[in-house]
């Protein structure tokens, strides 16, 4: 049995003001062809199909083609719910896919509904499927009065653990009604869009999981052969074992994930278990660069940063400056320093300001030991304004300052 293994689509994004839809549609076709060429038996999708509970309408119309696309090839598609998706938006076409070949688990239910059989492309049982998605807290325990919030995290992993062996128990009962019929022992695989204890994050990664509970240990999840986790974008094992793996977001959702390579993860099992994990590495649809350095060093970094693009697909870029963060008209300079490259600049940072927050928070620093000039000048720091912005908050900000001290 072969699955492929990916997560964290989140179909519908915006990049700091930039449609994602050109990347999600070359990725659905990049795997399209991926599943026919690897010769892939069941597509698992482990959490996070939309970015938001209400998508677009254009990221409804491209998960529609993935469902439509599968289909065309045979194979099954289990879409799992992850902590951005909507309960409702997900169910609400679950029973126009079925037919399609498209299983949607968008919520915690009795154990039995949540073991899937998997067969492959020849029909035969490959393995069970412990479909389990992105767990809230009142799917799985009812709170009582006067916990403490230690209380609340420890009842709340049991909880979780609990329900993870529930389904478990039910997978075996039915895999061994199976053997018993058919003298074939099916491994059991599982899935989960969560942080477990030991994950590595990224910035895009939004640490909410559930409740008051940060991570789930991973020596809680049942003897599984495999467990296909979504949640974190960066791909990894967890706890180095083989048989726990975040496949991580086939496209980087946020600069700190630029320098990734992005991948699916294709899992060979058998009647003994795990067999293979192989990543599948993802061409990059749109290029993201990270820069980092002075003025006087930005040239070159952006010309070396202009060969990757294009005119039709220039590059997206953030952009660090050190030691001339203090100019005024910082943006207005790159942008010069930018025009005519296949190059947009989506984000300037100036390392002195946020140095300089660290180092306040560090010293203890108050807003009562500031006064409110510097107060509002550090504020609008923080800020890429354009100069003329920049004097026109400042004047008005005088105007205002000058009434207040005036009628007290």
């Amino acid at each position: 049995m072969r699955i492929l293994h990916t997560s964290d689509w989140h179909l519908g994004q915006h990049f700091m003001g930039k449609s994602r839809q050109a990347e999600h549609q070359a990725l659905i076709d990049w795997m399209l062809g991926q599943v026919q060429a690897q010769g892939i038996d069941a597509v698992l999708v482990a959490g996070d199909i939309f970015d938001t509970g209400t998508p677009p309408s254009y990221a409804r119309e491209q998960y529609s083609r993935l469902v439509l696309g599968m289909h065309a090839l045979g194979v099954p598609l289990i879409l799992l719910a992850g902590n951005h998706d909507s309960v409702a938006t997900l169910q609400e076409s679950a029973g126009l896919l079925q037919p399609l070949g498209a299983t949607v688990i968008a919520a915690s239910g009795p154990a039995e509904e949540q073991v899937l059989l998997l067969n492959d492309r020849e029909g035969r049982p490959g393995c069970l499927l412990c479909a389990i998605p992105f767990v809230r807290p009142r799917e799985v325990m009812v709170s009582e009065a006067g916990q403490s919030a230690e209380d609340k995290r420890r009842g709340l992993q049991q909880a979780i653990q609990a329900y993870y062996m529930e389904v478990y128990k039910a997978a075996v009962a039915r895999r061994d009604a199976i053997e018993v019929d058919t003298g074939q022992r099916l491994p059991i695989i599982g899935s989960g869009h969560l942080t477990t204890v030991g994950a590595s994050a990224t910035e895009s990664v939004r640490e909410i999981y559930v409740g008051s509970l940060e991570a789930f240990p991973t020596a809680a999840f049942p003897p599984l052969d495999y467990i296909a986790l979504g949640h974190i974008h960066r791909p990894q094992k967890v706890g180095g074992l083989e048989q726990v793996r975040y496949c991580g977001s086939p496209l980087p959702l946020s600069f700190d994930e630029a320098g990734q390579t992005k991948q699916m993860l294709r899992v060979d099992l058998d009647a003994q278990g795990l067999q293979s994990v192989t990543a599948l590495e993802v061409p990059r649809f749109q290029v993201l660069r990270s820069l980092s350095g002075d003025l006087a060093g930005l040239p070159a970094q952006l010309a070396e940063a202009a060969a990757e693009g294009s005119e039709a697909r220039p590059v997206w870029l953030e952009i660090s400056v050190a030691r001339d963060d203090y100019l005024a008209d910082l943006p207005a300079r790159i942008q010069a320093m930018a025009e005519g490259l296949p190059l947009e600049i989506l984000r300037i940072r100036r390392q002195r300001g946020q140095a300089a927050s660290v180092m306040a928070g560090e010293l203890g620093e108050t807003l009562d030991a500031l006064g409110h000039a510097e107060v509002f000048a550090r504020r609008l720091d923080g800020e890429e304004l354009q100069p003329d912005l920049r004097a026109e908050l400042e004047a008005r900000y005088r105007r205002i300052a000058a009434e207040v001290e005036g009628a007290a």
